[in-house]
C-alpha cells in the first residue's frame, strides 16, 4: 500500500484491462428536452390569451338610450370591472413576477435550476386553479399575482438551457421554437377562452389549463436534464475521485485555495454584484429599452385585440380571427426571424439590423392597416404587420444571452423579462383601457399604441453601431476559482 504524500514507481504502474462500460443511451434528450420546455411554455401563453378572450373577460353590461340594460357577461360581467379595472387585472400576473425573479435566478447557483422550475409550476397550478374559484377583483387579482410568481422561476431558466442544449447552426431555430409558443399560446387562448367560456363558463377554462400544467409539474421533479446549465455547478452530483486514495492538500495548498474562494457566500451581496456587472453591459440596456417599448405596443394587442376588432369592424367572431391570425402568424414570424438569424451569422450586430428592420415593417403594415375601413382590407395588412412584428422573438433573447457572461444568463433573463412587463405591457393595458375610456374611439386608440413600435425600431437601430462583443463563452471568476480546486484536487488525488 502506497503512504500517503509518495508516488508510485512508473515501472511498477500497470496498464488497466478493464473495458469501459457502454454508455448508456439516455431517454430525454436535448430535442425532447426542450419540447417539455416549450410545451410548458405554450400552456403558460395560453393562460395570457385566455384571461384576454371574449369568453373568459366578457364585457361590462350596457344600456342604451331608453336606459334598458343588458347583463355583462365573462369576468368583466360578473365582477362589474370598468376598461381600467379590466385592463389591471391583466397586469396583476408582474406583481409576482417581479418580485420572485431575481429570487429565483439568485437561488439557481446554489439549488439545481430544474428543481426551482417545479416549486414555480406548482404555484402557477395552484393560482390557476384559485383564478378559477374566486368571486371577486381582489381575489382573482391575486391569485394573478401568484400565477406570476410561477412564471418567474421558469422565463429565467429555461432559454439558457435550450442555448445551451441547442445544436450551434440550429441555436436561433430552436430559440425560435420556444418563443414561438408566445404568440401561438396567446392566440390558443384566445380561441381555447372562447370556446370554453361559451360553452361551460369561464371559470372551467382555468381548470382545464390548471390540470395541464399538473402533467408537468410532476416531470419537473422526476426527470433531470440531459445537459447542465453552462457557468453553474451540478448541485445534485459529486465527482468521485480518480484514485481510491487521495492525498490531502499540504497547509499551504490549503491555504492558497482558501484565498481563491469567493469573498461572500451571502446570496444578497452576490446578487448585487451580479446585477452591478448586468447593467454595466451597454448593449444589454440598449437592447432591453427597445425590448420595453416594443412590449408596450405586443401587451396592448394581446389584451386589447379581440374587442379592438370587434369594436372597429364588428367583427362577429373577433376571438377565432385574432386567435387564428395570431397562430399563423405568429408561428411564420418568429421561426422566420430565428432562421434568418441563423443564415445571417448570428452576430450581436447583425442581429439589431434584423430587430430594426423588421419591427419597422412591421409598425408600417399595422398602422396602415388599422387605417382600411374594409375588414378583409385590414387582416390582409396586419397578417404581414403581425409575421414581420413577431420576428423580433428569438434574436432579441438572442442577444440578452449573449451578451452576458454564462454565469449571468438566469438574470440577464430574469431582468429583461420583469423590465418589458413592468415598463412594457402592465402599464399599457390599463394605459391603452383608460385612453379607449377617454377617446371612445377603437380605431384612434390602436393607431396611437402602434406608432410607438416606430420608436421600438430607432433604439434597436442605435445598437448596430455598438461595440458589441458576443460573451457567451467567457468563463466567470466563480469558474476560474472552481476549475483551480478541482484542478488542485486532480493533482492531488494522484499523489498516492
Amino acid at each position: 500500500m502506497t503512504k500517503v504524500g509518495q508516488r508510485d514507481s512508473p515501472a511498477k504502474e500497470e496498464p488497466s484491462t478493464t473495458t469501459p462500460p457502454a454508455t448508456k443511451k439516455r431517454f430525454l434528450t436535448p430535442g425532447r428536452f426542450v419540447t417539455i420546455l416549450c410545451i410548458i411554455n405554450l400552456i403558460n401563453y395560453v393562460d395570457r390569451g385566455v384571461i384576454a378572450s371574449n369568453g373568459v373577460n366578457g364585457s361590462s353590461k350596457t344600456c342604451d338610450a331608453k336606459g334598458v340594460c343588458s347583463a355583462g357577461t365573462g369576468i368583466q360581467g360578473e365582477f362589474n370591472l370598468s376598461n381600467f379595472e379590466d385592463g389591471l387585472l391583466s397586469s396583476a400576473f408582474m406583481v409576482g413576477l417581479l418580485v420572485a425573479s431575481p429570487i429565483f435566478a439568485g437561488l439557481s447557483k446554489r439549488i439545481n435550476p430544474f428543481k426551482l422550475i417545479g416549486v414555480g409550476l406548482t404555484v402557477w397550478t395552484i393560482a390557476a386553479l384559485g383564478c378559477g374559484f374566486s368571486y371577486n377583483f381582489w381575489m382573482i387579482a391575486v391569485f394573478r399575482m401568484f400565477v406570476g410568481v410561477g412564471e418567474a422561476s421558469f422565463i429565467s431558466l429555461a432559454a439558457p438551457y435550450i442555448d445551451d442544449s441547442a445544436p450551434v447552426a440550429r441555436k436561433n431555430f430552436w430559440l425560435g421554437l420556444f418563443y414561438m409558443c408566445i404568440p401561438a399560446g396567446v392566440a390558443l387562448g384566445y380561441v381555447f377562452g372562447g370556446f370554453i367560456g361559451n360553452h361551460l363558463g369561464w371559470r372551467w377554462a382555468f381548470y382545464i389549463e390548471a390540470i395541464a400544467m399538473a402533467v408537468f409539474v410532476v416531470l419537473s421533479f422526476c426527470i433531470k436534464p440531459p445537459q447542465q446549465l453552462k457557468g453553474f455547478a451540478d448541485k445534485d452530483s459529486k465527482k468521485p475521485s480518480t484514485s481510491s486514495e487521495t492525498v490531502a492538500p499540504t497547509d499551504a495548498e490549503a491555504s492558497q485555495i482558501k484565498t481563491k474562494a469567493p469573498k461572500s457566500k451571502n446570496l444578497v451581496v452576490l446578487f448585487g454584484k451580479d446585477l452591478k456587472a448586468l447593467f454595466s453591459e451597454k448593449v444589454f440596456i440598449v437592447n432591453v429599452l427597445g425590448y420595453i417599448t416594443y412590449n408596450f405596443v405586443i401587451g396592448a394587442y394581446s389584451y386589447w385585440g379581440p374587442k379592438a376588432g370587434f369594436g372597429i369592424y364588428k367583427m362577429k367572431n373577433a376571438d377565432m380571427i385574432f386567435g387564428g391570425l395570431t397562430i399563423i402568424c405568429g408561428i411564420i414570424g418568429t421561426l422566420g426571424g430565428s432562421y434568418v438569424l441563423d443564415r445571417i451569422n448570428a452576430t450581436l450586430s447583425n442581429t439589431f439590423k434584423l430587430l430594426a428592420a423588421s419591427t419597422l415593417l412591421g409598425a408600417a403594415f399595422c398602422f396602415t392597416a388599422f387605417l382600411m375601413k374594409n375588414m378583409y382590407a385590414f387582416i390582409g395588412l396586419f397578417a404581414v404587420g403581425e409575421i414581420l412584428i413577431f420576428a423580433p422573438q428569438a434574436p432579441v433573447n438572442f442577444v440578452c444571452l449573449h451578451c452576458v457572461r454564462p454565469n449571468l444568463r438566469p438574470l440577464s433573463m430574469a431582468s429583461s423579462t420583469v423590465l418589458i412587463h413592468i415598463l412594457g405591457d402592465v402599464p399599457s393595458s390599463p394605459l391603452y383601457g383608460k385612453m379607449q375610456d377617454r377617446l371612445k374611439n377603437w380605431r384612434t386608440s390602436t393607431l396611437i399604441i402602434t406608432s410607438i413600435l416606430f420608436v421600438a425600431a430607432i433604439i434597436w437601430g442605435i445598437g448596430i453601431f455598438m461595440n458589441s462583443v458576443d460573451r457567451s463563452n467567457e468563463v466567470s471568476e466563480d469558474e476560474e476559482v472552481e476549475e483551480e480546486k478541482l484542478e488542485s484536487k486532480a493533482e492531488n488525488s494522484t499523489l498516492v
